[in-house]
């Protein structure tokens, strides 16, 4: 391991301009810096087991106080992607971001299996939990009912889950079903779904066909917060999914959320 791991190139006046983004922007300086090293650790230039530059080098480049410096590195600890190891400084800590792949998920599973998110995660050596947080009939947001096909005050049936890897939250997931597909079925119970809701779709004669993916980087709110057990207010990616059954008819309709700083997405065309 070198004795320090170097920050990007900074000649030809990106320090400066660095400096000059951390006295105007409104951001807190200690937000922004630490929005540098945490695009350093998630994009692989500050790699796992590494040191992340010293105060020194910091104070350098971003004309900082050691506690501004400090505040950085207490935050990306918050975040779990740094650890403070005495006589070694601040450390990168091992797998920072995990990738999951939405299209693994998404088949139904065999007869007498897992869901496929359980099983998949699971492959990768991973000890997954699901747990059921709400079953009821509620008015869903605007872009949901739009889906559905809704009123302003129309109702469908959802479920609300949060989805745990080794101990820690991984995704808050609500999926929506229309009523008269869902009323009467295992869809309105509150509890587990063997093979999960695919499953029981496709055994319903409704198989999950196609699926349109819409992700985008919101702020959390409280709910987010509170389900995922998120120390700091960055980003969540949300994924809005329409899943299509037989003769393009729409099945549910699911809303996923993820703390951006922990998982990517990855999508194969």
């Amino acid at each position: 391991m070198t004795e320090e791991t170097p920050l990007a190139d900074t000649s030809n006046g990106e320090a400066e301009e660095k400096k000059q983004k951390l006295r105007w922007d409104p951001w807190s300086q200690h937000e922004l810096m630490a929005s540098y090293l945490r695009e350093g650790i998630l994009v692989g230039d500050f790699p796992p087991g590494s040191k992340l530059p010293s105060t020194r080098v910091m104070k350098e480049m971003f004309d900082a106080a050691p506690q501004t410096i400090k505040n950085a590195n207490d935050l990306l600890a918050k975040e779990g992607l740094v650890v403070s190891r005495r006589g070694s400084g601040i450390l990168v800590r091992p797998q920072p971001q995990r990738t999951m792949v939405p299209a693994a998920y998404k088949e139904p599973a065999k007869p007498g299996e897992s869901y496929r998110w359980i099983a998949e995660a699971q492959k990768q050596g991973l000890r997954p939990e699901s747990e059921i947080t709400f079953v009821g009939e509620v008015t869903p947001s605007a872009d949901v009912r739009a889906l559905l096909g809704l009123p302003e005050k129309g109702i469908a049936l959802l479920r609300t889950q949060v989805l745990s890897l080794d101990g820690e939250p991984a995704e808050l997931v609500k999926t929506y079903y229309p009523v008269e597909l869902a009323r009467g079925t295992a869809l309105a119970e509150p509890a587990k779904i063997r093979g999960g809701s695919p499953r029981l779709l496709a055994d319903m004669g409704y198989p999950p066909l196609r699926c349109v993916d819409r992700v985008a980087a919101w702020m959390p709110t409280l709910e987010h917060l509170q389900a995922l057990k998120m120390p700091t207010r960055e980003p969540i990616l949300r994924t809005l999914r329409a899943t299509y059954s037989t003769d393009d008819r729409l099945i549910e309709v699911t809303v996923m959320a993820k703390a951006g700083y922990r998982y990517e997405l990855q999508y194969e065309f």
